[in-house]
């Protein structure tokens, strides 16, 4: 008898101490919030649609076809009658590039690139360019130029057409970074146009970059860079660089093979 009682308590003990299922969960509460609830809108749900109604600050009114064609607001860069707003970048001495009756520019060869006498930190800029209609060269030494933004970040100029080159480097791309997501060039020698928002990059006191510069482009209508982020400079050799800066000049390349680029109605709004 007394061997029994002592095996029932080992079966005893045995189960007492098998571990427990788990319980099933508590069923969410009705009231629990999905999602992120943004800061703006916490507190009691509005039950009037007047409540959620701004009425300031009024935005500015521009008109999208004011000077030249540029929008009201725009700063007009260049359109046509001379090079008022832009000097050489080597000495900061008048333009020597080619100013043409039909209202555009040219490259002059090996003479240097040019920038605008007024810095710009972000911007919209709307920029037309032209690649000759008599090809020469190829790969990169075809109709190559670049607009530097805050004269520091490249958007490629190019002509590809039938004149493939490495990927990072062709027409439209964030030059040596950003490979853009469709090639949308003209026939050679007809204009293109680029639509470009860029966001400069943030720095804090020590010089340490704190917020990435940010790049869009549309090229002929055409979304080839999305928002893309800035990793640093766009050198030709080396790795981007991240210099602490302020606003700079738009800068436009001679890239000193005989290019023969053109650029005309040029313009940017502060942003």
């Amino acid at each position: 008898m007394y061997k029994y009682l002592i095996t029932l308590c080992v079966l005893v003990a045995a189960v007492s101490c098998k571990p427990q299922a788990p319980a099933d969960p508590e069923p969410a509460s009705e009231e629990a919030p999905v999602g992120i609830v943004h800061e703006e809108y916490q507190g009691e749900e509005p039950t009037k649609p007047e409540e959620t109604e701004l009425y300031e600050p009024v935005p500015p009114t521009v008109d999208p076809f004011g000077q030249d064609g540029a929008p009201s607001d725009a700063i007009v860069l260049f359109d046509g009658s001379g090079f008022s707003e832009w000097i050489m970048t080597r000495d900061s001495s008048e333009v020597v590039w080619h100013l043409n009756p039909d209202g555009s520019m040219t490259v002059k060869d090996k003479t240097g690139d040019i920038q605008t006498r007024q810095n710009f930190g972000s911007v919209q800029l709307h920029i037309e360019w032209r690649s000759p209609a008599e090809v020469q060269g190829g790969n990169q030494s075809r109709a190559n130029s670049g607009i530097f933004l805050n004269g520091l970040y490249e958007v490629q100029v190019l002509d590809n057409n039938d004149n493939p080159t490495y990927v990072n480097g062709q027409v439209a791309s964030v030059y040596k970074q950003h490979i853009p997501l469709a090639k949308a060039s003209v026939p050679t020698g007809e204009w293109n146009t680029y639509d470009i928002i860029y966001h400069m990059p943030e720095f804090n006191d020590a010089g340490a970059k704190i917020k990435s510069g940010t790049l869009t482009v549309i090229h002929n209508g055409v979304l080839v860079q999305d928002h893309v982020e800035l990793k640093g400079t766009t050198p030709y050799i080396g790795w981007p660089k991240n210099p602490p800066h302020g606003k700079g000049p738009l800068i436009l390349q001679d890239h000193g093979d005989n290019s023969r680029v053109s650029y005309r109605n040029i313009w940017v709004r502060e942003l």
